[in-house]
């Protein structure tokens, strides 16, 4: 797994790579809440929404591969270089996906969930419905949890600030999708259903840290 660089505490840096797991397996599970009740929202049959909830859970495991550039980084800066690198993590997560036996709509959603309906996104500028369905329903998913959520270099924004800077950045989504997810926020239960399905976890996230760890250690 992650290795230390030689001039930092092995104590500190074990301690940032725990919070850095934990921070990316509560994104996916966050993320996997979202996209199957946004997809029950929007109608769609039961399998879809099933795979759309695993696609949520599995769609950054690409960065895995990136460890090094975003390990032991508490700040927002990444280098140009290091950014276009990082940029690659949704075709790792892709290659890494492919052939253990998930749907195509799970690889599409995870392969193109930074695909922007302006086609400004990556990894292959597609626009509008040239992007799978699944995956502009990742993409409106993967940024209301990023901003909801802590970050090293700012605190959590809250839904209804969420959702404002989302709409300063509709371009980007597939506009029935996300007038379809505003729905689903203002819902009174929401707030319940997301952050219980974070909390029922809690358990499983615990023991996956630990399982990691232990890699970890073996390997230093």
């Amino acid at each position: 797994m992650m290795k230390s660089s030689g001039n930092i505490d092995d104590n500190q840096f074990r301690h940032e790579v725990e919070a850095d797991l934990r921070d990316a397996i509560e994104h996916g599970i966050l993320v996997s809440i979202l996209a199957r009740k946004l997809s029950e929202e929007l109608g769609k049959d039961e399998q879809f929404c099933y795979d759309m909830s695993v696609a949520g859970l599995l769609h950054d495991i690409g960065k895995m591969k990136l460890s090094r550039y975003l390990y032991w980084r508490r700040d927002d800066s990444l280098e140009i270089e290091e950014m276009k690198y990082v940029r690659l993590h949704s075709k790792l997560s892709y290659e890494i996906l492919k052939d253990k036996g998930y749907s195509d709509n799970v690889l599409d959603a995870i392969h193109y969930h930074h695909e922007n309906y302006d086609g400004s996104g990556y990894p292959n500028n597609l626009k509008d419905e040239d992007i799978p369905e699944g995956a502009r329903i990742l993409r409106a998913c993967d940024v209301f949890a990023a901003l909801v959520t802590d970050r090293p270099y700012r605190t959590a924004f809250d839904m209804n600030t969420a959702i404002e800077l989302m709409i300063e950045e509709v371009r980007n989504f597939d506009l029935a999708i996300f007038m379809a997810f505003q729905n689903m926020v203002n819902y009174n239960d929401f707030t319940d259903i997301v952050y219980n399905g974070l909390f029922e976890n809690e358990d499983t996230i615990d023991e996956y840290i630990k399982l990691c760890l232990e890699e970890y250690d073996e390997e230093r």
